[in-house]
């Protein structure tokens, strides 16, 4: 007795129980979630802007590994200040641990089958990194890898650069053992159902805020980040993949409001896909259109673009200078309950049904000028089938 309590109280048997603890809990299905990610601290918006500024996949800019440096580090005080206001950094990483973990206890009780499910979070720009967090699946050697990008609608330049930095970091790296697991990707999931439900119901919850006898009129304006021209005209999905997820929410509230989808976030002089928020807004208020509703139709958690954007430029600031009655905000979806569901039978769904990648996934735009998506999607062909 007097052995085993010593040994006990000795380093090892704690680095013994630990081992035991891992290997109990180690994931069978490793569903990793892909977005772009957003500075923690005020010291990390540099980087991050650094990393998206020289992404060509995010942004294609002349000379660009000299002007984008160049821009990061010039708009990096301004981006600071920003944070500052919306208390000090993004809480993007914070809710999508919360969806992750929420979702995964989901999928332990609906699909056991697969369990035990962990979450992994992969960022584009900033902390936790893509091929850091592959390192931690590849110390978890899970039966099956699921790659599930967190902007339900697709887009060359969000989903597809984390797709392509997937690809990127594998081509120059061994799989380290994952060459075993099942692959998978869930590139787009705009239109489930229950995506739906959380939308409408956080409008109605914002609808509830205005008086009784001006909801009827109250102008929903479903704000999703804006697009290049040439993006679209190349060919990218995503401004009808955020249509169609519009239409499902509207019908959800049976059409009981006037409505409008606009576009937010322009970056650059180049021109984008319009009409821009802040000028749908005045553009209403100058037609007699009073009251507003903000729905970050494309977001599915807070951060700088909704916290900052929507709420203090536009539902503050602008809603003073052109004289609105009141600009609220519907929530993102964050932890809604029944978004979490949507996130547990999105890939229930289609751990059971036998999904790899979709065709739609691996077609490029018809106009395509990146080469890497060319290699990339061979690649995910290969990968997943």
């Amino acid at each position: 007795m007097h052995s085993l309590l010593k040994l006990f109280s000795s380093g090892t048997a704690h680095h013994v129980l630990q081992q035991f603890r891992t290997v109990a809990t180690k994931p069978r299905t490793a569903v990793v979630m892909l977005n772009m990610g957003g500075p923690q601290t005020t010291d990390q918006v540099h980087d991050y802007l650094h990393r998206i500024m020289t992404d060509r996949d995010m942004i294609q800019l002349p000379v660009q590994s000299q002007l984008g440096p160049w821009i990061a580090k010039r708009r990096t005080p301004e981006v600071q200040k920003k944070y500052n206001e919306i208390g000090g950094g993004s809480p993007i990483l914070k809710w999508t641990n919360v969806q992750g973990d929420l979702m995964c206890k989901q999928l332990d009780k609906i699909s056991p089958e697969t369990a035990p499910h962990k979450h992994y979070v992969a960022f584009r720009y900033v902390n936790p990194l893509t091929e850091d967090t592959f390192r931690e699946v590849e110390c978890d050697q899970p039966e099956r890898v699921v790659l599930f990008s967190q902007y339900p609608q697709y887009s060359c330049a969000t989903s597809g650069s984390s797709f392509n930095a997937i690809f990127t970091h594998f081509k120059d790296n061994p799989l380290n053992g994952l060459e075993k697991a099942r692959w998978s990707v869930i590139d787009r999931w705009g239109t489930h159902p229950l995506l739906a439900k959380t939308f409408a119901d956080n409008i109605r919850k914002e609808l509830d805020k205005f008086p009784a006898e001006k909801r009827k009129d109250v102008v929903l304006l479903f704000s999703a980040h804006s697009l290049p021209l040439r993006a679209v005209s190349r060919g990218d999905a995503y401004p009808s993949e955020v249509g169609a997820t519009v239409q499902n929410v509207m019908q959800e509230l049976g059409w009981s409001q006037p409505y409008c989808l606009v576009w937010q976030s322009k970056v650059g002089p180049l021109p984008w896909l319009e009409p821009f928020t802040e000028d749908a807004i005045k553009g209403y208020v100058k037609q007699g259109k009073k009251n507003f509703i903000l729905v970050p139709i494309a977001f599915v958690n807070e951060h700088i673009e909704t916290l900052h954007e929507l709420d203090i430029e536009y539902c503050q600031e602008l809603a003073h200078e052109v004289g609105a009655e009141k600009i609220g905000r519907a929530a993102a979806p964050n932890d809604h309950p029944l978004f979490i569901e949507a996130l547990a039978d999105v890939v229930r769904h289609h751990l059971s049904n036998g999904s790899t990648v979709g065709p739609k996934f691996l077609l490029r735009c018809p106009a395509c000028v990146n080469q890497k998506c060319s290699v990339s999607k061979q690649w995910y062909n290969e990968l997943c089938n």
